[in-house]
């Protein structure tokens, strides 16, 4: 049986797809379904991100154009889909962002009033947190164009910013490492929610294809990331929102940590906490990724996390 597996037709989308299918038992056809987000060049803000990646995959997924639909998971509304399960949660890549400058230059070493570029409201709210001089530039389309933008178009030289951030595990899957200038720190840059890890998605019920990813799975990536995205679930907040939040498994415990912030960099709202495992049992897991959440979402609301969130959609 050959598994279909629907992807976005982008380079990275298809660079880390087929990096993926590799490990599926059996013979796998890639094929790619355009999304929303590949075509309308709005900005991720205006287009309220949540889902703007996957629907449209989700749609192949369930009308069997498709057995399986992989997605970048930061992308992942937090809703469950009907007629749609999880089947795999990635292990997650390095999940720190990357400055990528031109002549080399590190955050740090940037001129006053040089301009940033990233689709981000949370890399541009922590940007502007680092150094309010910076123009923060909103930017879309792929890695190459992005990485054009900064350190200058292949062809002619020409670019029109200093700089540009991107998740790192992204510059790793095409092999573009090397144009990172700086990795930032997840100390003071945070990352996205699920950011670095993959979702593999099939039909409920659909064993065969259960059975094909099944090895790709990762408990301890899976419970992180879960623990991420109930802090974007019960923040209300979609995957473009100003929020970043990290978790790991590591020392026997699982820590969160999570950050709202208001998109001028004016302020924030921080939560951290950690739950001590007396095992690695899935469902152990789950309660961790449940507890951390459910404590850090509390003490962000409480902060004043929900206006930081709402202010940002206005």
């Amino acid at each position: 049986m050959t598994i279909r597996v629907g992807t976005r037709g982008s380079a990275l989308a298809l660079a880390q797809t087929t990096a993926l299918a590799a490990r599926f038992a059996g013979e796998v056809e890639i094929v790619e379904i355009t999304t929303q987000g590949d075509t309308d060049r709005s900005s991720l803000s205006q287009l309220g991100g949540t889902g703007v990646f996957v629907s449209t995959l989700r749609d192949a997924l369930l009308d069997g154009r498709v057995d399986v639909a992989v997605h970048s998971m930061k992308d992942l509304p937090t809703a469950p889909a009907a007629g749609i399960e999880l089947a795999a949660v990635t292990k997650r890549e390095d999940a720190r962002d990357a400055l990528c400058a031109r002549d080399g230059l590190t955050l740090a070493d940037l001129p006053e009033g040089a301009k940033v570029g990233t689709g981000s409201p949370r890399r541009m709210a922590q940007l502007r947190v680092a150094r309010p001089d910076l123009e923060v530039v909103d930017i879309r389309g792929n890695v190459p164009t992005r990485l054009a933008r900064a350190q200058g178009d292949p062809q002619t030289g020409e670019r029109d910013l200093d700089a540009v951030v991107l998740a790192l595990a992204g510059l790793k899957r095409l092999g573009l490492e090397d144009r990172a200038t700086e990795v930032l720190d997840l100390i003071d840059f945070p990352t996205a929610p699920a950011q670095g890890a993959l979702a593999v998605e099939i039909r409920d019920g659909d064993g065969a294809a259960r059975a094909a990813v099944a090895k790709t799975d990762h408990a301890p990536t899976r419970a992180a990331v879960d623990a991420e995205r109930r802090v974007l679930a019960g923040l209300e907040a979609g995957c473009a929102a100003p929020l970043a939040a990290h978790a790991e498994v590591a020392d026997g415990m699982l820590f969160l940590s999570a950050i709202a912030y208001a998109t001028d960099g004016s302020s924030r709202v921080a939560a951290s906490h950690a739950y001590t495992l007396d095992s690695t049992r899935a469902s152990e897991l789950e309660e961790a990724a449940r507890d951390v959440a459910d404590r850090a979402v509390t003490e962000l609301l409480d902060g004043g996390a929900a206006d930081l969130v709402q202010a940002a959609r206005a």
